[in-house]
């Protein structure tokens, strides 16, 4: 919700961005709008001398082309100077470098003249600073105004501007004043400056020449200074592709400074946006999260201990989440109610189960005291021997029944507590009174199935049967009998009956005892292996104790 809601509201924020950028570039021209008519105000004494001196040496350059040979040229030239009484120098340089017309009355040698050659070669105005002027010896801005007669270039009218002239000219006042302001020709040379060249050298731009900004354009741009400064610059033309007005600002004019409300307006947007995140989800976690998740709780709290909540949601809950807790209490009451029917009839088929094992095992019981009678009154020994072997089989499945209705497990049986049970028993019954067999009895606790219960006793009761039978008596060796069960790995076990072979037993046994330890084998879906030595006879059964169902083979 809070994707869609932003998704929703990006538009409304995207618009609301672009129109404050477009106002902050409107304020933004203006400011630099309002820093160049600073400038230009700032620059009008050196624009009105300049301006005025060339529109002088244009309208002398063509006079003199008519008058340049007459003998009163330098007088016409002397009384202009007079009349205006601006000028320190008001002269026409020939094309080879000769001055003879001029306001000083005298031949001058500009052959040697940078600027003069500068004039020619361009053949275009030019204004140059001198600290030094060649004639005056003032400090003097020379304007230069290429006079062409017939489209050939006759030579150059140059005129002499002292620096007193630019300081006698009265300026407005400003609302602002730059730090440094100052004029340059097209080579970026500098010509004029009102607060001296020390202060100039300190604010000029750092690794800009200002010949790049000699163009038709007016720019305004920031760099840092000489002075390692952040600084404002506007550079404005005074004199078309001639003359040039920089003016230096600091970087914290107030022109330049983007208005309060456009950085509001740029942070409008996002705090929109943000107050719509945090109302969405104060809305949604009050009215909809915090009881899901107290709904959720309940109900993990039912499931861990079956308890049902004691608290319920407020009455100001939306009416669904009342529906769905309502249906929720009387799941679980249903629930309840049903596990408690399943236990007592679970606790009623249990008690039946333990008692139907009881009645069997006291039923064996009995027939095992029948045959126990029948035993007595036999008549021969081989008749009483079957008997004691039936009777054997009877007590061990008396005795897993027994263990059974013991248990409160009625699905799986301790195997070590009932193979030790039957073990002693055989033991008490088969092995003879001072008999020097020695018996060695091992068992994991491991649990098995109900099903495999009994046919690992009878197998366990057949195999030790053999081993009694069998086991040696020779007193000159030991004479033992090993039974271990453990596991071979985490879901089956291994179980191994061993016993010492004595050369003293000649008695052929009927092979029925190992018909019926192979079929108890199979019924556990175990494996069997014997390995017989002359000291030894080892049998080894595996078999399988899953945890959980067991796989039914059909033999």
């Amino acid at each position: 919700m809070l994707f869609f809601l932003s998704l929703a509201l990006l538009p409304i924020g995207l618009i609301a961005v672009v129109q404050t950028q477009q106002i902050t570039e409107q304020s933004k021209l203006n400011a630099e709008l309002s820093l160049l008519a600073v400038t230009e105000q700032a620059s009008g004494a050196e624009r009105q001398v300049l301006q005025e001196a060339f529109g002088a040496a244009e309208a002398l350059g063509s006079i003199i082309r008519i008058r340049r040979d007459s003998p009163d040229c330098s007088a016409f030239l002397r009384d202009y100077r007079d009349a205006s009484n601006v000028y320190t120098l008001v002269g026409f340089i020939r094309a080879d470098g000769i001055m003879e017309c001029s306001s000083e009355e005298k031949e001058f040698d500009f052959t040697e003249n940078d600027s003069f050659h500068l004039s020619v070669e361009s053949q275009q105005r030019r204004a140059t600073t001198f600290r030094s002027g060649t004639v005056s010896q003032r400090p003097v801005t020379v304007v230069n105004t290429p006079v062409f007669d017939q489209g050939e270039l006759i030579g150059v009218m140059s005129i002499s501007i002292p620096f007193e002239t630019f300081k006698k000219v009265s300026e407005p006042a400003l609302s602002l004043t730059p730090l440094a302001m100052m004029t340059f020709n097209q080579n970026g040379d500098i010509l004029t400056t009102e607060r001296g060249y020390a202060v100039v050298e300190k604010e000029l731009p750092k690794d800009v020449a200002l010949s790049v900004f000699t163009g038709d354009e007016t720019k305004v741009f920031r760099a840092a200074s000489k002075g390692g400064q952040e600084r404002a610059y506007a550079v404005l033309p005074i004199v078309p592709n001639t003359v040039f007005a920089l003016s230096v600002w600091p970087s914290d004019t107030p022109f330049l400074q983007t208005p309060l409300s456009s950085r509001i307006g740029l942070l409008l947007p996002v705090l929109m946006w943000l107050a719509s995140l945090i109302v969405a989800f104060w809305a949604l976690n009050r009215l909809a999260i915090t009881h899901i998740r107290k709904l959720g709780r309940q109900m993990r709290r039912f499931a861990i201990n079956r308890t049902l909540p004691r608290d319920t949601l407020n009455p100001s809950v939306p009416t669904e989440l009342m529906e769905m807790e309502s249906a929720f209490i009387g799941m679980a009451e249903s629930i309840l109610r049903d596990e408690a029917t399943l236990e007592d009839s679970l606790r009623e088929k249990n008690i039946l189960l333990k008692e139907v094992h009881h009645r069997v095992k006291n039923n064996l019981q009995l027939i095992s005291s029948i045959m126990n009678m029948q035993i007595r009154q036999a008549s021969t020994a081989d008749a009483r021997f079957v008997l004691r072997r039936l009777q054997e089989r009877i007590l061990g499945l008396a005795t897993v029944h027994k263990n059974l209705y013991q248990n409160d497990d009625l699905v799986r049986v301790d195997a070590s507590v009932l193979l030790h049970e039957v073990v002693n028993q055989l033991l008490s019954v088969g092995l003879a009174p001072g008999s020097d067999v020695k018996v060695h009895q091992h068992y994991d606790k491991i649990s098995v199935d109900a099903d495999d219960a009994a046919p690992l006793t009878l197998l366990v009761s057949e195999a030790l049967t053999n081993a009694l039978k069998y086991v040696s008596r020779d007193p000159e060796r030991e004479s033992d009998i090993t039974v271990n069960l453990g596991y071979d790995s985490p879901e089956n076990a291994i179980l191994i009956v061993k016993n010492a072979v004595g050369k003293d037993h000649t008695e052929p046994g009927t092979g029925l005892g190992s018909r019926l330890i192979l079929a108890f084998t199979r019924q556990l879906n175990g494996q069997i292996e014997v390995e017989e030595t002359e000291t030894d006879y080892t049998l080894t059964v595996k078999f399988p104790v899953p945890q959980r169902g067991k796989e039914i083979r059909d033999y």
